[in-house]
C-alpha cells in the first residue's frame, strides 16, 4: 500500500498516525517532520505553483498565512517532480519575503549618482512620453532598396528586451505592443540560450522544440547526453534518467567537465569545446559504414531518396554557392531535381543510387574517421567507438542537450548533427528517442512560442521584411498553409478592423530590412553607434548574463532611457554604478518598475517540453509592485492615450487595435485571446483544426488554439493518475502544444500501413474500423480521417514542406494545388551556413582545422562588427580554452539566486576551475588569486584546482581547459567578478548566439 504525506496526516491525525507505525517497527522520522511541518501549516490557505528556474516545469504547494507566504515545497501530485524541488527552486520561500525587494518605482536623472522614488503615474508618463518622442522622430516610413521603395512602417530607436521569466500572456502582450509600437527590435534571454535550438530543429523536421517531455526519459534504453549538467541545471530530468537506469538503460555524458551528471554516467568522455560536430560525425561515420542505421525507417520518414541537384558540391570547407564577399551562400544547388509538372522533388528507388541525398550524406561524412574524430576532439578513438556502438545497438536512444550545443559559431549545426544521428537510428517520434533540447528558463519555450524575438510573429510565423510589402509576397515565401495563422493573428490584433480589403492588417505592422540583423547583440551595438536611444527591459540582466560586458555598458550609457521592471535592483538598472564608472558621465535616463514575483500572480507557462501549466497566487506584491501584465497593460493605454488626437497614417494603429483587457483575471483574458475563437458564434476554439483562412476565426497564437477549448482553461487541470500507456503522457494533466500532443511525429512510430513498430509501447495507429488515426497520444497526423493509402497519410513529419525529416537541409517550397495564384503550400527552412552540419574551429581556436586549414572558422560568420570593441584573441597571447556555464546553486545572472542568504553560504563568489596539471605548471593551489584575461577584458578571481577538468591532446598538442560560473555582478546580496567581461560575442551565422562555451584565454596568479 502506498501512502502519501498529505492523505497520511489527513487519515491519522498527524503526530499520532507517526506514533501508531513507530509500535510496528516503521522508520517515523519523516512522519515526525511532516507532521510538525502539518502543525505549522495548520488554517493556512495553499495555493500552487510554477518554479522559476529551469525548464522543468515543476509544481510546487504554497501556504500563506495572514497574507504572508510561510511555506513552499515540491507539490507532491504533480507529475515532473512528484514533491522534489532542486536547492534553487527550494529557496524561493525567500523570495517574497525578502527585505532586498524594490517596492516603488525609481528614477535616476542624467548625470545623477542617486534613485529617487516617484510615483506610478509619474513613471508610466515618463515611460509613455519617451515611446512617444523615439517613435515619433525616428519613424521610418519608407525604405529604398536599390531602385525600389517599400513601406516599411517603421522605428529602429526603440527595443524591447526580456520575457523568459514571464508568463505566457504577459509575453504575448509584450510581442503585440512592441510591434504595435512599430519596431522590430523585439529580442529576449533565447537569442543567448536556445536560438540555434528553434533554426536546427526546425530545418530538421518542421518544428523547433523539445521532442518529447521529460516523463518520456523513463522508457529510454540509452541516454547521449552532450552540452549538458543536467544534474544541476535541470535537476529533475535525472529523476527519470534514474528510473530508466533502474530498468536497464544506459547513460552517456559527453562534456568538458566531470560533472554530478557524469557520475551517473556508465561512459564518460572529456570533449574539447567547441568540436562536438567532430565527435558525432564520426560517430554518424561509424554507424553508416557498419549498417548499424535503419534502413526501412530511413527510407520513409527522411529525405534519403529524394534527388538533389547535380549542381551541389562540397570542396575543402565549402558548399557550393559561396559568396566571400558576403560572408554568405547563394543555397539554390542544395535544392532537389523536380518533377516538371507536379514541382515535387525526384525520387531514387533505393539507397545505392549514387545520386540519392543518402549517397551524398556518405560521401560527405566518410572524411570523418574514428582518428579525425579523436585528433580534433581530443576524445579517444576506441571511446568514439564504444559510444557509437553503445547509442546504436541499444534502441530506443535520446538525446538531451542544452548550453553547451547552442553556444557557438556553429551552434545550429551542432544540434543538425544531433539530428542525422536520430533520423538514421530511426529513434524520432517515439517513446524514449527524440532530441530533447533543456531550455534553460521557467518560460523561454513560452517567451518563444509568444515571438520575443525579431525574426518571428507568434507561433513562429516568419516577421514580414521589407520586400514582402503585401500579404501575397509573404505568403510567397511562408506558404498559404502558414498565411491561415497569420490571419487569424490579425484577427486577434485588429478583429472587425482585419479585413480581406486591408489584407488583415498586414500593411500596418513595421516591416524589417531582410539584410540587417535585429538580435539582442544589435541592441546594444546600434545604442554604441548612437542610433536606438531607448531600451525597455522586463525580466532580464543583460548586464551580468550578455557576452563581451564592456560594450554592453558602453551601449547603456549611450541610450536617452533605459526601463528595467524587476523585482531586485539589478546591474542593468544600475549599470551607472558599476566600478570604475563616473555617474556624472553618464546621461542616460533611467526608470526602474518594481515588478511582481512569479509567487505573486496568476498566468500560464510552457515548460521545456511544450506543457502548458497555469500558476494560481495566493499573495499580493510587496509595497506597490505590478505584475509586468499590469505594467505592460498601463504603459499601452499611456502611449494609445498620448495618440488619440493624431491624425497622421502611422498612429492609426492605435485607434484599430483590439486591446482593452478587464482588470479582473486579466490573465485569462489573455489567453483566451492567445487560443482563439470563432468570430460567428464567440465560442472558443478547440483546435488547429477549427483554423479558417477567410477572417472567420482568431488565434493570438495558433500553436496554443485548444488551451482554452470548450471554454475551459485546460492548463489548470491536474489528473496525475490517468495514464492507460503507462508512459508517463498523462493527457489530462495540464496541456501541450499542439493539440495536446505529448511526443511530437508520432506517425513515424508507425509503418508505411500505420501499425505501431512497438505493439508493447505504442503511441497512435490507424484504426480502420473507425476510419481515423487513433491512440494514446494525439496523432500528428495532418488529417485524423486520412489513412495510409492518402499521400497525408504518408507525412510523418507533416510540419517540413516535404513531409519527411530532412538530412539535407535543402530549400523547398511545397506547391499548392488549390492556389491559382501558384503559391507554394509550405516552405522548408535552410541552415545559412550548410545543407549537412561541417566542423569548424570556434573563433578564438588553441589549434588548425586539420581538415581545411585554408577555411579553419565557420565562413558564414562576420565579425567583428564594431572592431574596435570586438577584438579577437589569438593562441599565443590566450593559450588556455574556457567554457562556462551556471550552477546547481546559482542561475543565469543571479538575480533571485544571489538575493538568498543560504544559496550565497553554499557557493558565495565567482571561480575558475582549473587542471591539477595546468595548477602544477603555474604553481597555483585551491584558494590562491588569479588574474584571468582574454582581448575583451579581465577579472581576479580564487581558484579551485580540480580532477574534473582533463587536459586534452589535440592534433598533437597539449591543450588546457579552464571554466567558470557566469552568475555574478556587482548588485546584490551576493557580489563577485562577472565572467562575461571576457567572453566573446561572435556568433552563429543562422541566429547570433555567442560562443561563450570557447573562447581563449590567459590567467596568471596574482
Amino acid at each position: 500500500m502506498k501512502l502519501s504525506r498529505r492523505s497520511l496526516l489527513k487519515a491519522g491525525g498527524g503526530l499520532g498516525a507517526g506514533l501508531a507505525l513507530a509500535e510496528l517497527g516503521f522508520n517515523t522520522k519523516p512522519i515526525h517532520a511532516a507532521a510538525l511541518k502539518e502543525s505549522r501549516t495548520k488554517n493556512a490557505s495553499e495555493f500552487t505553483s510554477i518554479c522559476t528556474f529551469c525548464s522543468c516545469g515543476c509544481g510546487m504547494l504554497c501556504h500563506v498565512k495572514d497574507g504572508k507566504l510561510i511555506n513552499l515545497e515540491g507539490n507532491p501530485d504533480h507529475i515532473i517532480n512528484e514533491g522534489a524541488l532542486c536547492s534553487k527552486g527550494s529557496a524561493m520561500a525567500a523570495i517574497p519575503n525578502s527585505d532586498q525587494r524594490i517596492k516603488t518605482p525609481l528614477y535616476r536623472a542624467p548625470g545623477s549618482d542617486k534613485w529617487q522614488e516617484i510615483s506610478w503615474d509619474e513613471a508610466i508618463s515618463k515611460v509613455a512620453a519617451k515611446i512617444k518622442e523615439t517613435r515619433d522622430k525616428h519613424w521610418i516610413a519608407t525604405e529604398k532598396d536599390g531602385e525600389q521603395e517599400f513601406p516599411v512602417n517603421r522605428t529602429d530607436a526603440l527595443s524591447f528586451l526580456g520575457g523568459a521569466q514571464n508568463n505566457n500572456e504577459e509575453c504575448y502582450l509584450m510581442s503585440k505592443m512592441s510591434r504595435l509600437f512599430g519596431t522590430v527590435f523585439v529580442e529576449h534571454q533565447a537569442r543567448l540560450c536556445h536560438s540555434s535550438t528553434v533554426a536546427s530543429l526546425g530545418a530538421s523536421f518542421g518544428r523547433g522544440a523539445m521532442t518529447n517531455h521529460w516523463l518520456d526519459l523513463k522508457n529510454a534504453k540509452v541516454f547521449l547526453i552532450e552540452g549538458s549538467n543536467c544534474a544541476e541545471n535541470h535537476t529533475m530530468s535525472m529523476r527519470w534518467i534514474m528510473k530508466a537506469k533502474e530498468k536497464g538503460a544506459i547513460v552517456i555524458h559527453v562534456d568538458p567537465r566531470f560533472t554530478r551528471t557524469s557520475t551517473a554516467a556508465d561512459i564518460y568522455a572529456c570533449i574539447r569545446p567547441g568540436t562536438d560536430i567532430a565527435f558525432l560525425n564520426a560517430v554518424i561515420n561509424y554507424i553508416i559504414e557498419n549498417n548499424l542505421y535503419d534502413a526501412d525507417y530511413v527510407k520513409l520518414n527522411t529525405n534519403a531518396l529524394l534527388l538533389p541537384t547535380e549542381g551541389f558540391a562540397f570542396n575543402e570547407g565549402l558548399f557550393s554557392g559561396y559568396n566571400a564577399a558576403e560572408f554568405k551562400y547563394d543555397t539554390a544547388s542544395w535544392g532537389y531535381q523536380l518533377d516538371p509538372e507536379t514541382k515535387k522533388p525526384l525520387k531514387a528507388e533505393s539507397l545505392d543510387d549514387p545520386r540519392c541525398v543518402f549517397a551524398k550524406l556518405k560521401d560527405f561524412f566518410k572524411r570523418y574517421t574514428l582518428k579525425v574524430g579523436s585528433e580534433i576532439s581530443g576524445i579517444p578513438e576506441a571511446t568514439i567507438q564504444l559510444i557509437a556502438e553503445t547509442f546504436a545497438k541499444n534502441r530506443p536512444g535520446t538525446v538531451l542537450y542544452a548550453l553547451g550545443m547552442t553556444q557557438h559559431t556553429v551552434g545550429v549545426q551542432n544540434i543538425r548533427s544531433f539530428g542525422v544521428l536520430q533520423m538514421l537510428l530511426g529513434n524520432l517520434g517515439k517513446p524514449g528517442g527524440g532530441i530533447n533540447a533543456l531550455r534553460g528558463e521557467p518560460n523561454v519555450q513560452g517567451s518563444s512560442d509568444m515571438a520575443l524575438l525579431f525574426n518571428t510573429l507568434p507561433g513562429y510565423l516568419s516577421c514580414p521584411s521589407h520586400n514582402q510589402p503585401t500579404l501575397a509576397e509573404w505568403t510567397k515565401g511562408a506558404g498559404t498553409f502558414r498565411a491561415k495563422f497569420l490571419i487569424n493573428l490579425f484577427k486577434a490584433w485588429f478583429g472587425e478592423n482585419a479585413t480581406a480589403e486591408n489584407e488583415y492588417g498586414y500593411g500596418w505592422l513595421p516591416k524589417k530590412n531582410a539584410k540587417k540583423n535585429y538580435s539582442i547583440f544589435r541592441i546594444f551595438e546600434t545604442a554604441y553607434e548612437d542610433s536606438m536611444k531607448m531600451l525597455y527591459v522586463m525580466g532580464q540582466n543583460p548586464m551580468v548574463s550578455s557576452p563581451n560586458l564592456n560594450l554592453v555598458h558602453d551601449a547603456l550609457s549611450k541610450l536617452d532611457m533605459l526601463v528595467v521592471a524587476d523585482l531586485f535592483m539589478t546591474e542593468t538598472a544600475a549599470f551607472w554604478e558599476k566600478p570604475g564608472t563616473d555617474p556624472k558621465a553618464v546621461k542616460t535616463e533611467v526608470v526602474f518598475l518594481p515588478a511582481a514575483s512569479f509567487l505573486e500572480k496568476e498566468g500560464s507557462l510552457t515548460n521545456s517540453g511544450r506543457l502548458v501549466q497555469w500558476r494560481y497566487t495566493g499573495i499580493k506584491p510587496p509595497g506597490q509592485a505590478k505584475s509586468d501584465l499590469e505594467i505592460i497593460d498601463l504603459l499601452f493605454r499611456k502611449v494609445r492615450e498620448l495618440y488619440a488626437a493624431s491624425t497622421e497614417e502611422k498612429d492609426q494603429i492605435f485607434k484599430r487595435v483590439n486591446w482593452n483587457y478587464p482588470q479582473e483575471n486579466m490573465a485569462e483574458a489573455v489567453l483566451k485571446e492567445i487560443n482563439g475563437s470563432n468570430l460567428k458564434t464567440g465560442e472558443p476554439l478547440k483546435g488547429i483544426a477549427e483554423l479558417q483562412a477567410d477572417g472567420s476565426t482568431s488565434s493570438g497564437c495558433w500553436i496554443y488554439a485548444g488551451v482554452f477549448g470548450g471554454g475551459k482553461n485546460l492548463s489548470k487541470r491536474k489528473d496525475n493518475k490517468t495514464d492507460p500507456s503507462g508512459l508517463g503522457l498523462y493527457r489530462d494533466f495540464a496541456w501541450s502544444w499542439p493539440g495536446n500532443m505529448k511526443v511530437l511525429y508520432n506517425r513515424a512510430s508507425c509503418d508505411a500501413q500505420g501499425k505501431p513498430l512497438d505493439e508493447a509501447n505504442k503511441l497512435i495507429w490507424w484504426d480502420a474500423d473507425q476510419g481515423k488515426w487513433a491512440g494514446h497520444d494525439t496523432p500528428d497526423v495532418p488529417k485524423a480521417d486520412e489513412g495510409p493509402d492518402k499521400p497525408s497519410g504518408q507525412r510523418p513529419f507533416r510540419m517540413a514542406a516535404e513531409g519527411v525529416a530532412r538530412l539535407l537541409t535543402a530549400p523547398y517550397k511545397d506547391p499548392d494545388a488549390a492556389s491559382a495564384e501558384g503559391l507554394p503550400r509550405d516552405s522548408s527552412s535552410v541552415a545559412t551556413d550548410g545543407p549537412f552540419p561541417e566542423f569548424y574551429e570556434p573563433m578564438e581556436s588553441p589549434t588548425g582545422n586539420i581538415l581545411h586549414p585554408n577555411v579553419a572558422v565557420n565562413p558564414c560568420v562576420k565579425y567583428p562588427r564594431i572592431k574596435t570593441k570586438q577584438p579577437l584573441g589569438a593562441v599565443k597571447d590566450y593559450p588556455y580554452v574556457l567554457c562556462t556555464s551556471s550552477l546547481a546553486e546559482h542561475w543565469c545572472a543571479g538575480t533571485f539566486t544571489r538575493n538568498v542568504p543560504w544559496l550565497n553560504e553554499m557557493v558565495p563568489e565567482t571561480f575558475v576551475e582549473i587542471p591539477e596539471r595546468l595548477a602544477s605548471k603555474l604553481s597555483i593551489a585551491s584558494g590562491d588569486k588569479v588574474r584571468v584575461w582574454s582581448a575583451r577584458g579581465e577579472l581576479t578571481v580564487p581558484t579551485l584546482v580540480t580532477k574534473r577538468m582533463q587536459t586534452l591532446q589535440v592534433n598533437g598538442r597539449e591543450v588546457f581547459i579552464i571554466w567558470m560560473p557566469y552568475n555574478w555582478g556587482y548588485k546584490g546580496l551576493s557580489t563577485a567578478a562577472s565572467t562575461n567581461l571576457i567572453t566573446i560575442d561572435a556568433g552563429d551565422p543562422n541566429t547570433w548566439i555567442q560562443e561563450t562555451k570557447a573562447c581563449l584565454v590567459n590567467l596568471a596568479k596574482v
